[in-house]
């Protein structure tokens, strides 16, 4: 048994291999053991210590490559044996991120744990398509929630999150998008803008825009599913206004002049 067992509940960031901390870049590389879920990015785990026991664990909606309780079997198990495991998650470990229910496996196996935070999509994929998630005037606050239940019916925060004013941002809701938007089309929100983004901050990022009474419609046509990020609110129509300027600074030949050659 390894003297000194570890967990380490790493962020992996919202997809973009960049959009990680220099934290979470040194524990990868001090890990024994790195247990990595669908929405982590692959080019990760190049950080990773020579011989490192690398494996995929799955855990993305229709992608279950284990069950939840036998990755808590598995952080136990590599931690008593090998020491350092690392658990490689998206986002941000504490970001429905079912960090709890693995901090509680690992200390009650007397495991020692540690959280290293990490870039949650719900806050960097809208950010990267220029829509902010508050803006003085538009939108004082935001909701981030899921859209389904572990019973798989929508929760109950979607119908206090639609009554209100704040941006509404929903994860892991595309199989019950059409239901959910309903519930916005019954508080008198059918023509608030939405956004869906898919593979938010990767090459193969994909964004559709609308209202909630076609988003729908405007998504199954674009073919968008999961992962995808759902924003709803007044700040999605600012987004018209900021990314020209955004488009434009990605544009070489449209590149500001540094101050020493402005006239």
């Amino acid at each position: 048994m390894e003297r000194n067992p570890l967990l380490s509940l790493v962020g992996a960031g919202p997809g973009d291999p960049e959009l990680i901390t220099l934290k979470a870049i040194r524990t990868i590389g001090r890990a024994r053991v790195i247990l990595y879920d669908a929405l982590a990015n692959e080019a990760l785990l190049e950080y990773a210590a020579p011989g490192a026991i690398i494996r995929f664990t799955g855990k993305r909606y229709g992608c279950h490559a284990l069950s939840q309780e036998e990755i808590n079997q598995l952080i136990v198990a590599e931690a008593l044996e090998h020491g350092h495991v690392v658990r490689l998650k998206g986002g941000d470990p504490f970001v429905f991120g079912r960090a709890v229910e693995e901090i509680t496996a690992a200390r009650n196996a007397g495991i020692a744990v540690e959280i290293v935070p990490g870039i949650s999509s719900a806050l960097a994929v809208p950010a990267t398509a220029m829509i902010p998630l508050t803006s003085r005037g538009t939108a004082e606050s935001f909701w981030v929630t899921t859209g389904t239940t572990r019973s798989g019916s929508i929760s109950g925060d979607v119908y206090l999150a639609a009554q209100s004013t704040a941006t509404v941002v929903i994860l892991m809701a595309m199989s019950r998008l059409e239901a959910i938007m309903d519930i916005f089309i019954y508080y008198g929100k059918a023509d608030m803008p939405v956004a869906i983004i898919q593979d938010g901050t990767t090459a193969s990022q994909k964004m559709v825009t609308g209202t909630v009474k076609d988003i729908s419609f405007r998504a199954q046509q674009a073919g968008l599913g999961n992962p995808a990020v759902i924003i709803a609110g007044e700040v999605v129509g600012l987004q018209a206004d900021l990314l020209p300027a955004y488009v434009q600074g990605l544009t070489a030949t449209q590149k500001k002049p540094a101050p020493h050659e402005e006239r």
